[in-house]
């Protein structure tokens, strides 16, 4: 007996939230870098809530379900998002992939792989963005 490969339909139906093994209260407990994003973030975003801006519900909707768990696992998108935001030179997008990989388990060494593999795709210029990454991850994995 074969099974059939999913389709995109089936694929879709298969998402679930990702198992966080921290909250965000957790982490920002653990590092006062992590809670100054978090709380600078949270402050923020509710200024924007407040546009009620349709096409920016429709993209946070959009990012929001690009992370949760499906084919590829919730944590291994993290990491491609934080392999992606250093290269791009993104320091709130770095921090925010390195929290909340840290909630779902991915240990220091996976997050330093993914960094390098940053440094080698983006090169140099990655490395006062990787030097503030390696801040925060040294808070979180004390």
């Amino acid at each position: 007996m074969t099974t059939e490969p999913k389709t995109n339909e089936h694929a879709a139906q298969d998402r679930k939230e990702p198992t966080y093994l921290y909250s965000e209260k957790e982490v920002a407990e653990k590092s006062e870098s992590a809670r100054r994003f978090l709380d600078n973030r949270t402050r923020l975003n509710e200024n924007v809530d407040r546009a009620d801006n349709f096409l920016v519900k429709r993209f946070y909707n959009l990012d929001h379900n690009t992370y949760m768990e499906g084919a590829v696992p919730a944590k291994y998108k993290e990491l491609m998002g934080l392999v992606a935001s250093a290269c791009l030179r993104c320091d709130d997008c770095i921090n925010y992939h390195v929290i909340q990989s840290y909630r779902l388990g991915v240990s220091r060494a996976e997050q330093e792989e993914a960094i390098n593999v940053a440094l080698v795709v983006g090169g140099s210029i990655v490395i006062p963005h990787m030097r503030r990454a390696y801040e925060l991850l040294g808070e979180l994995y004390r």
